[in-house]
């Protein structure tokens, strides 16, 4: 008596007709047999979805059909069959490519054939397409990646920032000895000292005073990078910016002849700022006009303003800056024109870049419109204050 739950086969039961009719059915496989010599011999309706061929189409040509250019050349195709001939089964995945010419990743399965004497007939093949998990993996090795490159970056651009932190603080600290020095000289503290004397210590003066520019510059651009600036952003009159800045160059644009025009601003005109910060773009920019204008030249400061932004203009007379520069002016340690204005050996071209920072850190922008031979105007925008 059959055991309880299961049924003894019979001629009547699960036939190779019905085996073939089940391979063939099957579309998320690609399932066929080829003939020794690698030809196709059965194609099932997986393999038809998978590799876009009908059976018409493929049965009876060579399977290296779907294998990439490469691979055909290096004579891959043969390779596999001939290590499934000799140990009985070859696995791999790698790129084939379906009858549009698309390419898709596959786990391919051969397997020798052998008939009920044991000789051998061929082999069957079991593709699996796995394009989607490839891609996946492929994503999230690029994402790895990118998470490496960015964690090397940050840690470069932290090492950088303390570098430069550390250095400007043990430079400044020492410089602001020496002006303190020049001082107590200049003012007899120590004894009385020569005219001579006196112009001497006003060049040092003067140097360590630049230098000590230098230093901050560079300070800046370390707290800049690493976010350390504290910003006190609030509503101030456009106004008040202005009349805040305009004494500072004054004297500048009187000494050497450069007309400076400061056009009135509406006292309406409010921005949302850190009003230290802005006045030092400012500053910055009517500097680097003051600079680049000859004289007899003209430097004008504007503002202007749009329902959600108010822009503060710095325009000059100068030589103006060529196209092919342009992009570059707001990168540090670019400098243009270096050795062709007065002022040729002062600074290291962080300027610019500060002011671009600092804009960008009160959701402004500073940008730039110039030509050669007719001047340049530097435009600072920011947030308008809501009433």
């Amino acid at each position: 008596m059959a055991e309880l739950g299961c049924k003894q086969p019979t001629d009547e039961g699960f036939s190779e007709t019905s085996f073939r009719l089940l391979v063939e059915s099957v579309i998320d496989y690609a399932i066929f047999m080829l003939d020794p010599q690698g030809y196709i011999l059965t194609w099932n309706q997986g393999a038809q979805r998978m590799k876009g061929y009908s059976a018409g189409d493929i049965i009876g040509k060579h399977f290296s059909t779907f294998y990439t250019e490469p691979d055909r050349l290096r004579d891959h195709p043969a390779e596999e069959l001939r290590i499934a001939r000799k140990e009985g089964r070859y696995e791999e995945e790698g790129w084939r490519v379906r009858k549009d010419g698309t390419r898709f990743w596959a786990n391919v399965v051969i397997t020798a054939v052998h008939d009920h004497t044991g000789r051998f007939i061929g082999f069957g093949k079991v593709t699996r397409d796995l394009t989607e998990k490839k891609l996946q993996e492929e994503q999230e090795r690029e994402l790895r990646r990118e998470q490496t490159a960015r964690a090397a970056a940050e840690a470069a651009s932290l090492a950088k920032t303390q570098f430069l932190t550390t250095m400007s603080h043990e430079l400044r600290t020492p410089l602001n000895a020496i002006l303190g020095y020049i001082d107590l000289l200049s003012l007899g503290v120590q004894g009385p000292i020569t005219a001579e004397q006196l112009v001497s210590l006003d060049r040092v003066r003067n140097s360590s005073r630049h230098l000590l520019s230098l230093i901050n510059d560079v300070l800046n651009v370390a707290r800049t990078g690493s976010g350390r600036i504290e910003y006190n952003i609030r509503p101030v009159p456009a106004t008040e910016i202005m009349s805040a800045v305009a004494p500072l160059v004054e004297p500048q644009f009187t000494a050497h002849e450069i007309a400076f025009v400061v056009h009135d601003c509406d006292a309406a005109m409010r921005v949302t700022c850190d009003p230290d910060r802005t006045q030092q773009i400012l500053l910055n920019l009517l500097t680097n006009a003051y600079k680049f204008t000859p004289l007899g030249g003209q430097v004008d400061l504007l503002c202007m303003a749009e329902p959600d932004q108010v822009h503060f203009l710095v325009k000059d007379t100068g030589r103006g800056i060529a196209q092919e520069t342009l992009p570059t002016i707001f990168e540090p340690f670019v400098q243009i024109d270096r050795y062709l204005n007065r002022e040729s050996q002062q600074g290291v071209g962080l300027g610019l870049s500060i002011s671009r920072d600092l804009a960008r850190a009160m959701q402004g922008e500073l940008i730039v419109e110039s030509a050669v031979g007719r001047g340049s105007t530097f435009t600072l925008s920011l947030p308008a204050a809501r009433a």
